[in-house]
């Protein structure tokens, strides 16, 4: 591996100016801004929830903005992945001899808090690019050439990222899943016994819904890195786009399709998203209704009619649960949506829940399809 992942910094979005993913983060899903940073036409605002900071670029301006890159992608946009990684210089010459690009090579930025070192390296993730960063003994809140936004408490409905999933092109997970082992030392992380890495998990959604294949990967162990998902389609009994495929169209490529937000009381952090007028996909009618769901989310502690009230989907077996809800998407263009995940011993990410959230997100996909 040339450049092990230590730990996630931040994921980058490039949005419009104007464009309210800023404001929405802080209104409906509790985070607080951390720093700003106004240069050459560029906005740049981080915002955090426990351990988990997004930054969001406003733009265009002119040249790059600090610690990413322009992506000049068509519509608003997960862009970029930023890790801590030990030696930035190292980490970016390993990477080239494996012919990566590096379109913007080792930088040092310094503020009085202390100093930080980046590069860039494309990925073949879509418009997905990888800051490297090494920051050790930097005392700002975030990064050099930020300003510091002072703000009150957040409601702590987050704590970290669980995962980030990345809507692929059928039959490039095993191509993605090689590069990310090779370049950032990611390994194969079996959904299931026996699992073929070259075949990932298969999941079939239903009659009429075809299916998804899902290929988890994980940083090295000791590192604080989200566990990453390449899921692509499968084909299926309908000539109607399934949600990869839709987002593939709509985000005119492959691309960051959701983050998976950690947060330790799903019922509390729902409700308050919710009234602070968030909207949440609805699970499939029969979801609640299914023998032995009610018996399942007792036995997790939880009470049916909270769990269906406010759609969260709960899955797991022998004493570990897993219990998920999954927002609409936060662009126009129906791409980029969150998730809200709580484990309670469980460690995979529930066929049962996958299978709703396909059907959940293929309805809504009908719907607006239906509208246009």
């Amino acid at each position: 591996m040339a450049a092990p992942a230590l730990r996630l910094c931040h994921i980058a979005f490039h949005v419009p100016a104007g464009q309210p993913l800023a404001r929405d983060l802080q209104r409906l899903f509790g985070f607080q801004p951390l720093a700003s940073r106004e240069v050459d036409g560029w906005r740049q605002l981080a915002l955090r929830s426990g351990d988990a900071v997004f930054l969001v670029n406003e733009g265009p301006g002119s040249g790059e903005p600090l610690y990413g890159l322009d992506p000049r992608h068509a519509v608003p946009s997960a862009t970029n992945l930023c890790f801590d990684v030990a030696d930035v210089g190292a980490a970016t010459r390993e990477l080239a001899t494996l012919g990566c690009s590096v379109p913007v090579p080792p930088v040092r930025v310094r503020d009085t808090q202390g100093a930080a070192t980046y590069a860039v390296v494309s990925s073949p993730a879509g418009n997905i690019s990888l800051t490297l960063l090494e920051r050790a003994g930097y005392r700002g809140p975030f990064l050099p050439s930020f300003r510091p936004v002072p703000s009150a408490p957040g409601p702590g409905w987050v704590s970290r990222v669980d995962h980030l999933t990345l809507a692929c092109t059928a039959g490039s997970s095993p191509t993605l899943l090689r590069w990310f082992h090779n370049c950032l030392g990611f390994c194969h992380l079996p959904l299931s016994p026996d699992e073929d890495p070259e075949l990932g998990l298969e999941i079939t959604a239903g009659f009429g819904f075809g299916g998804l294949r899902l290929t988890a990967l994980q940083a090295q162990p000791g590192s604080i890195v989200p566990t990453l998902v390449l899921a692509e389609s499968l084909p299926g009994p309908t000539t109607r786009q399934d949600q990869v495929e839709q987002f593939l169209a709509r985000h005119k490529g492959p691309g960051l399709q959701h983050v998976g937000l950690y947060t330790p009381n799903i019922v509390e952090a729902t409700e308050g998203v919710a009234a602070a007028g968030g909207q949440f996909l609805a699970p499939p009618g029969a979801y609640y209704q299914q023998p032995g769901k009610e018996r399942q989310i007792r036995a997790a502690g939880h009470e049916p009619h909270l769990l269906a009230g406010q759609g969260i989907l709960l899955d797991g077996d022998e004493g570990k649960f897993l219990l998920q809800v999954f927002t609409k998407s936060l662009f126009t263009e129906d791409t980029f949506f969150l998730e809200l995940i709580q484990r309670q011993g469980a460690t995979g990410f529930g066929q049962g829940n996958i299978r709703a959230l396909w059907q959940s997100v293929q309805e809504q996909a009908a719907r607006s399809q239906e509208a246009e």
